[in-house]
This record gives C-alpha cells, sequence and structure tokens, in this order.
C-alpha cells in the first residue's frame, strides 16, 4: 500500500502536471464503488468547478476544489491519480475532463481504492494523526504520542497516531534508530526518542527524493505506467524484504518476524529484542 512517499511523489506529480487552476468540465465515474460523498450526484456537482489547491495529509490525497468542496483520494492498495490525454483503459474509475482537453484519472486494478467528495474534510482529516515531516513534528512531539505502553512497531503504524507511516518506513526507521519493533513504546529514553524522530524523517524524505518505493512487478504501483520518472527507492532500503542478507551496519543476517500481523524486518545485533514473555515468539502476532 502506498505510504507518504509515495502520495508525496504522486501530489508532486500533478502538480508538475499543471492540475492547479483546470477546470472540470465534465465527471464520468466508471465504477460506482469508487466514489461516496456528502453528494448524491457527484457527476454534476463537479462540472464548471475549478481545482485551486493540492495537499497530502498522511496517505490521503486531497484536491480542493471551488465552493468549498472537496476531493479526499486513498490509493490503498493499487490506486493511482494521474493526469492523462485519454481516458480509455479498462482500470479508470472516476475521469474528469479538464478544459485543456486533458483528463484527470483515478485508476485502480482492485477496486479498493476510494474518492470522497464532501464539502466538510474534517471528519476524515481530524482522524490522521501529525504528519511526520511537519516542521513542529520533533523528538517532543514523539515522546508525547509514544506514552503509551503499546509496542512501538503497531503504535507508529496507527494512522491516528501519525500520519503517513506504513510498514516499509517503520521498519527502515526502527534500524535506522536500533529500536526493536516489539519495545514498549514507554521504555525509549530520551536518546531513543530523538534517534527515532530523526529517523523517520530520514527515511520520509529519502523515499520522496528517490520517487517512492516500487515492490514486486509494480502492477499495483501507485504511478501510471511510463511515467517521466521511475521510483528507486527499492534499492535504497536496509531491512525491508532483505531477509537473510547481511545488515549493512554489523554484517548480521536480517531476520523476518510478524508483528502486529506484518511482515517485520530486523537485525538481531544493532536492534536488540526485549526480554521475552512466558509463551510469546516475535514470529506471532503479539497481543498489546
Amino acid at each position: 500500500m502506498p505510504e507518504l512517499p509515495e502520495v508525496h511523489t504522486v501530489l508532486n506529480t500533478l502538480i508538475d502536471s499543471h492540475l492547479v487552476g483546470r477546470w472540470i468540465l465534465e465527471s464520468r465515474i466508471l465504477w460506482e464503488r469508487s466514489v461516496s460523498g456528502s453528494d448524491p450526484d457527484f457527476e454534476t456537482a463537479l462540472t464548471g468547478l475549478q481545482i485551486t489547491s493540492l495537499f497530502r495529509r498522511g496517505k490521503l490525497l486531497v484536491l480542493v476544489l471551488e465552493q468549498g468542496w472537496h476531493m479526499i483520494v486513498h490509493l490503498r492498495m493499487a490506486g493511482m491519480v494521474y493526469v492523462a490525454g485519454t481516458p480509455e483503459d479498462p482500470y479508470i474509475r472516476v475521469a474528469c475532463r479538464l478544459e485543456d482537453g486533458r483528463f484527470l484519472c483515478f485508476r485502480d486494478v482492485r477496486k479498493f481504492g476510494r474518492c470522497l467528495f464532501t464539502r466538510d474534510p474534517s471528519p476524515i482529516l481530524n482522524r490522521v494523526g501529525p504528519d511526520p515531516l511537519a516542521e513542529t513534528f520533533d523528538y517532543q512531539t514523539l515522546q508525547g504520542l509514544l506514552a503509551s505502553r503499546r509496542r512501538v512497531k503497531p503504535l507508529l503504524l496507527d494512522q491516528t497516531v501519525i500520519g503517513g507511516l506504513g510498514n516499509i518506513y517503520v521498519d527502515e526507521a526502527l534500524w535506522y534508530a536500533r529500536v526493536h519493533p516489539l519495545r514498549r513504546a514507554t521504555s525509549l529514553n530520551s536518546r531513543e526518542t530523538k534517534r527515532l524522530a530523526a529517523s523517520i524523517r530520514y527515511v520520509l524524505l529519502q523515499g520522496i527524493r528517490n520517487g517512492g518505493t516500487r515492490l514486486g512487478g509494480g502492477k499495483g504501483n501507485f504511478l501510471p505506467p511510463g511515467g517521466a520518472r521511475e521510483p528507486t527507492n527499492q534499492h535504497h532500503l536496509r531491512v525491508f524484504q532483505q531477509a537473510g542478507r547481511p545488515c549493512p551496519r554489523c554484517g548480521t543476517p536480517i531476520v523476518k518476524s510478524v508483528v502486529a500481523q506484518r511482515g517485520t524486518h530486523t537485525c538481531p545485533r544493532c536492534q536488540p529484542a526485549p526480554v521475552p514473555v512466558p509463551g510469546w515468539s516475535s514470529t506471532l502476532i503479539l497481543p498489546e
């Protein structure tokens, strides 16, 4: 699923496509369940509106339109949002014709993505935790968020706690910070929290600089085929999907376990596990 760097890459691509300032002349919903919102007639409501700005909130892409309307897009597993010369693609679920002849397209092979059209985005956006790339996000912010007995990885994955982090970048940040994902959040001292805050910011910015992470064959990728730039961050991952390979820092083989129902990658030496609780195993889904 696309995480913060991938959604930010999509945002940058749309900005580079000069989408802001364009008017929507016509909208077509090609799969009804892709769209929800407070206006039952999505196609009519969009007609004639100008796109005034774009921004990202966690993993959500937000298009701001005239008259207070917002289109909130959650890409989920395989969603894509891009500007194209033609909407002729069997996997396009929503197509908006712009006044310059191009189309704003929402493409989703697996049909998990959603477009929410609403005048009041606050119920959705306010559920997303603080953005780890915001200027106001520092180690003290993170320290406050870690004031919980939950384990570190499930806490970081919770979008209501921090917006935008997913499995890839949590594993990478924890490796850089030398923190085991099963540590209790309250067990991190001030030095570790500072290191983790810096690591989170580093891996996210690196992901954005590298155009996001493409995994597997790319069929569910977040950018359309033939784009101007291919994602390359997959070549810079230190532990994610590196099980069995030597740790880039100490040479110890990376191990894979399951934490919070997610495949989790760690270095046993750089990220020492907490004292085990009898009957528990790091290869199992552990209770909170």
